[in-house]
């Protein structure tokens, strides 16, 4: 609306009807008259009406043919329509109506009776677009708001990160690096259409981020024991093993205060499972082969690459080459097949993240 008043076009072959129609209403809207469905859309180029009053039985194009391309032109397709007609029969209304026309009004028309019923469509359509707009804001804010969340979970995340790996120098950017190469191999899986039907559940920014604690048990182990510079003992290693069993109880201590969190559920899955073996030979809980959930098969064989491809207080890092070697020999026995086969695949973008 330009000034307060609503611009209305009337479309009619009889320029009476345009001359009664625009008297009726122009002391109110601004008017403009089309005499042919050709003359409409000229003029809808230059301006767009908050409402269209038309006729039906024209000669160049009758008004359900007008509607119809109207509703059909994504710039146009909002603008309510009121169809003018003289023909009074129920079936000619029920079809206009279904072709998107808010009203029908009969000629020849009381002035008083058109001037109020616009009056009342223009404050309905004022409504919808006052809601449309709120709803609009309100997305916006929402998504601001999640993404808020989203960047300061992550801040979070990134903190007991490096805490876990403040404790232990030489492994300095490992769950960094996990990280990305969990987001690589969903990638690589979803492109061969492998485990699909798990994957398309999945929110994968939130199982990335998450698998940032799949070490965080390690907070529980006793420097003397994750910093041995050496092979550990029996009693050590089974120490060694419980972070696994340590980080769910951190996470589910969390899950008390915001429990239903997918990014919470998927952090648990990897604490537990990413030392799972497919032979059922892993731990904490001897899962075998498929009973292993996807997060932690994919996870059990990135915490390795990655930890032959570094250096560790027990040894020197290994080649790529020597790594892949040797994840190779655990096909079906420590690892998934599947997923070594796609691994050795596509070995050498692992290679390039290293």
């Amino acid at each position: 609306m330009e000034n307060g008043r609503g611009r209305i076009i009337i479309v009619d072959d009889d320029i009476t009807n345009l001359t009664v129609g625009k008297n009726a209403l122009a002391k109110k809207y601004d008017v403009f008259t089309a005499p042919s469905g050709l003359k409409l859309f000229q003029l809808l180029e230059k301006l767009t009406p908050d409402l269209i009053l038309l006729d039906i039985e024209m000669p160049d194009g009758n008004g359900y043919e007008i509607i119809q391309e109207l509703k059909n032109t994504k710039d146009f397709t909002d603008i309510p329509v009121i169809f003018l007609t003289s023909m009074i029969d129920p079936k000619n209304e029920v079809k206009g109506l279904s072709l998107g026309a808010i009203d029908y009004i009969t000629k020849p028309f009381s002035p008083e009776l058109l001037l109020k019923r616009i009056e009342v469509h223009l404050l309905v359509e004022a409504q919808k677009k006052e809601l449309k707009n709120y709803s609009l804001n309100l997305e916006k804010m929402v998504a601001k708001k999640a993404q808020t969340v989203f960047q300061l979970q992550n801040a979070m995340l990134k903190t007991v990160a490096e805490l876990i790996e403040s404790r232990d120098n030489i492994t300095g950017g490992h769950i960094e690096r996990t990280q990305e190469y969990l987001n690589l191999f969903i990638d690589i899986l979803l492109d061969h259409n492998i485990h699909t039907d798990v994957l398309s559940m999945w929110d994968v920014k939130l199982v990335a981020m998450s698998s940032q604690l799949h070490d965080v048990g390690k907070i529980s182990i006793a420097d003397s024991i994750l910093m041995k510079p050496g092979k550990l003992s029996s009693e050590e290693t089974l120490e060694m093993r419980k972070h696994t069993t340590y980080g769910i109880k951190i996470i589910e201590k969390i899950e008390l205060s915001i429990p239903e969190n997918e990014f919470m559920k998927h952090a648990k899955i990897l604490a537990a499972s990413h030392h799972e073996k497919w032979d059922g030979t892993g731990y904490p809980f001897a899962l075998k082969g498929e009973e292993i959930p996807l997060e932690g098969r994919l996870m059990a064989i990135i915490d390795v690459y990655d930890a032959l491809t570094n250096n560790r207080p027990y040894k020197k890092a290994f080649t790529h080459e020597h790594s892949v070697e040797i994840i190779k020999r655990g096909r079906g026995t420590q690892f998934s097949p599947v997923l070594i086969d796609i691994f050795l695949m596509h070995e050498k973008e692992f290679k390039k993240i290293k």
